[in-house]
Parts: structure tokens; sequence; C-alpha cells
């Protein structure tokens, strides 16, 4: 079974580079919230900017890695905190966690914007070039910040829910979006992904694309992750294949002048 560790080395730091993390503390409505920030110190000038938003355990070591990461590519990253400073949930608590938001769209909309926000006041930040990505919880909240009509160029999701809205409001939609979801996902069955490529098919202008891999679970993405049984595990290809989709659609959607100085 594949480790933290193992998959930041998957992402070598570039000779030269000088890459860092750090917590960085903010608040939502007078909420403390508790995020991380990666980048390269010897890069200068703005870049473009990676937003990234944890599973349904919080901020936690596995993004940790996935904004190192980043840095390691030449982007700004930051780890947004949906939950709240020390809400760090295991288990079932984990779960009820995330359910709170889930029930609370308009919450979870507003925490991932105060993610965003607190990203934009970083002067390296491109604010003509941000991305937003996320993983199961952190999917489903990267797809649901898109839907503000946020000025991103694109938004990210590793085996997050599908969720649709009736009235839609995929119409708002700014970013170009790539889900990547397991084929066999218990949570994400193919009726949530044909509801949700037929939510925005009725929005003609939104650039999308759905990639399933094979016999991959749901949080097929993180390390560590082991329970068959209930539909969630780990599989290295899926996570090597959908990093690498994450990467080219990073290079499409920044440009080709990406980490241009």
């Amino acid at each position: 079974m594949a480790t933290i560790q193992d998959i930041l080395n998957t992402v070598p730091e570039p000779a030269g580079a000088d890459v860092r993390t750090g917590i960085v503390d903010y608040d939502h409505d007078g909420t403390p919230l508790e995020g991380i920030a990666a980048t390269d110190a010897n890069l200068t000038g703005q870049r473009p900017a990676v937003l990234v938003v944890h599973d349904w355990h919080g901020v936690n070591e596995h993004v940790e890695a996935r904004v190192t990461m980043l840095a390691r590519l030449g982007y700004v990253a930051f780890a947004a905190d949906i939950y709240g400073k020390g809400v760090r949930p295991t288990g079932a608590e984990a779960g009820e966690v995330a359910g709170s938001f889930y029930q609370d769209l308009g919450l979870l909309r507003a925490r991932a914007r105060a993610g965003l926000d607190r990203l934009l006041e970083d002067p390296q930040v491109d604010p003509s070039r941000v991305v937003v990505m996320g993983y199961c919880f952190g999917g489903s909240t990267a797809l649901e910040l898109a839907r503000t009509g946020a000025d991103l160029v694109g938004a990210v999701s590793f085996h997050g829910g599908l969720i649709t809205h009736d009235p839609s409001d995929a119409g708002d939609i700014r970013a170009k979006l790539l889900v990547l979801t397991g084929a066999a996902d218990p949570m994400v069955g193919d009726d949530k992904v044909h509801a949700w490529e037929d939510e925005m098919r009725s929005a003609p202008h939104v650039d999308w694309q759905l990639v399933s891999y094979a016999n991959a679970m749901h949080a097929f993405a993180v390390p560590g992750t082991d329970a068959p049984d209930h539909g969630a595990q780990y599989q290295a290809l899926a996570d090597r294949r959908s990093w690498r989709a994450l990467e080219d659609f990073l290079t499409e959607v920044f440009g080709p002048e990406q980490l241009a100085a």
C-alpha cells in the first residue's frame, strides 16, 4: 500500500528549487480556519495558483503533500480549510462532519470562497489563472465553488460526489471542469454520473470532461485507504493516471507560458 511519502516522491523537487510550506491562519465570518500554503521561494513574479480542498478528514498530511507537489511544479498552492481550525475528524465522525456541510451547501460554498479569497491575497498569485481542485468531499466542494460563478479557469474533482441541482445553476459556471471518477465507486454510480452529465449538457457553454478509471473505487487517490467492503480503496494506477490528467489540464488552462517569470 502506497504511503503519503510515496506519492510525494512522484514529483521530486527540481534542482535549484526552494519549496516551502507553512500553516496559514484565516477566518470566515469569525470562524477560525487553518490552511497550508506551499510555494517555491526561488520563483519570482505572479504565478498561476491552485486551491486544494481536503477530503472528509479535513486538512491533513495528504493535502499538505498535494500542495507541496503542486509547488514543486512551479505553482502557488493553498490547502483550504472548510471545517474550521482543529476540526480534523476520523472514523464515523468524518462522515458526520462532511454530511453537515452537504446539508448546508451555502456554508460549504462560502467556506470554499473564503479559501479562495485567502489564496488571492498572496501577491505571487496571478488572479486571472486560478484552479480549484479537491479529493472526495473536496472534489464536490471544488465543483460547488465553480457553480457560484467564481472567476476560476478550472475546477478539478478527484473521486468527488457529483451533486446535481434543480433548478440548475450550471449556467453560472465559468471554469473548465475536469471530473476524475472511479468506475467501481459505489458512492458515485452510473446514475449519478449520467445525471450530472445531463445537467452539464443543459449549459452548452460549459467546457467539461469526465474520466472514469477501471476498477477504481472511492478515494482511489488517497494513500492508506483500504476499505473495499465499504467501496473505498486506494489504487496506484488510477492515482498516477489522474495526477497526470491534472498536470495536462493545468498546462491547458494556464496556457503554454504558464510558468514564465
